[in-house]
């Protein structure tokens, strides 16, 4: 099976870790609009696309049962102290180093793919870091706000309503797909969106446009994976169909097969499938949250939940 995961960060994390379950041939679409932290500061100074959810992606994919290689753990050290250093994590460094080096961030993701082992591929949405401005409102006066920044859109304190994305350096230019990230989705058996920040690591990839038509005109499966629970800031309050609507509303013209949600964190399962069925698919409901209470998804029991979406196993809700 050829899947393509989008998203970053944490959430694109969980997914890659329950793909790498199922097959080999896995490829993430990783978005490039951070500019906090480490990533922040390398695309400030040195002009490059952000690192820190490439890398995380690349560290997902390289992962193993039995703790992964040396190079996955050096990859993913992030120096402390309090020099120039402080806060970098080796693998960004490296990325960025490759990116200049080869002057082409997609060869130096594969080449960064081939050091830790990885069969599948890693990619940026587009080969030019991106901004997101959002319309936000509840900031002054019940007045629409716009906020720009991904460090700001997913730390605000009021309600956001859209986002878009801009290119800093050619404002006037609309954002330009990877090639291989559009061809990569065109050709997927099955594709993956979210979980994750929904306005500024699943969304984003929906207002890219050539990547936004790949993901309308794929023969893929398409399934949507929701989070655990809202994130502060950018969902606070939304309901598990609140986040489909938003979903529409930035891509009406996407339709999925399938939305995957965790069974506890649905409190009107009834809502959630019609909102699944107004967007061509059918909702599955099942426990995979891990049980420590950390609010991160079991990577197993999303992989079965996977199997039973893509029609690889009997639906258990099916069975009783």
């Amino acid at each position: 099976m050829r899947a393509v995961a989008l998203g970053g960060g944490h959430g694109l994390h969980a997914t890659l870790s329950a793909l790498r379950r199922l097959t080999a041939d896995v490829t993430a679409v990783v978005t490039v609009a951070d500019d906090g932290g480490s990533s922040g500061r390398l695309r400030r100074e040195l002009g490059l696309l952000p690192p820190g959810d490439l890398r995380q992606a690349l560290a997902a994919l390289a992962a193993a049962e039995d703790g992964g290689t040396l190079w996955a753990e050096v990859f993913q050290h992030r120096f402390g102290g309090n020099g120039a250093l402080t806060g970098h994590a080796v693998g960004n460094l490296l990325l960025a180093g490759l990116f200049e080096v080869l002057d082409d961030p997609v060869a130096g993701l594969d080449e960064a793919a081939r050091l830790l082992g990885i069969t599948g591929r890693v990619l940026p949405m587009s080969a030019e870091p991106l901004e997101i401005e959002a319309e936000v409102t509840g900031l002054e006066n019940g007045e629409v706000s716009r906020i720009r920044g991904q460090v700001a859109v997913a730390s605000t304190p009021g309600l956001v309503r859209r986002v878009s994305l801009h290119n800093p350096g050619r404002p006037q230019r609309l954002p330009v797909a990877c090639e291989d990230a559009v061809r990569a989705v065109l050709e997927a058996d099955a594709v993956f969106l979210g979980p994750g920040s929904w306005f500024t690591s699943v969304l984003p990839h929906l207002l890219v446009p050539d990547l936004h038509d790949a993901l309308v005109r794929t023969n893929a499966t398409k399934v949507v994976i929701l989070n655990l629970v809202p994130q502060p800031g950018e969902t606070a309050g939304f309901s598990p169909e609140r986040h489909l609507h938003v979903l529409f509303d930035h891509a009406p013209r996407l339709k999925v097969d399938a939305v995957i949600a965790d069974r506890d964190s649905v409190p009107t399962p009834a809502r959630l499938r019609r909102a699944a069925r107004a967007l061509g698919g059918r909702a599955h409901l099942a426990s995979i949250a891990t049980r420590d209470g950390v609010g991160r998804h079991d990577p197993d029991a999303l992989a079965g939940c996977v199997r039973e979406a893509l029609g690889l196993i009997e639906s258990v809700e099916e069975g009783h």
